[in-house]
């Protein structure tokens, strides 16, 4: 059982339109969509990634 996600919907993630979806099954505390990215977007856009998970986590302190 997922708690809580965050999902990180980068540029060319074709989740973008799927919110309403995933909200039905999850317990999403966090969703962004980030201007840069894809599918491998910690190796492609390391500074928004982290800065992202860092936004996610810190509600957690």
């Amino acid at each position: 059982m997922i708690r809580s996600c965050g999902p990180s919907v980068f540029a060319a993630d074709v989740a973008r339109p799927v919110r309403r979806l995933a909200e039905q099954d999850h317990n999403i505390v966090h969703w962004s969509e980030l201007p840069r990215g894809g599918h491998f977007a910690a190796m492609e856009q390391p500074g928004l990634f982290a800065a992202d998970v860092r936004t996610f986590f810190r509600r957690f302190r």
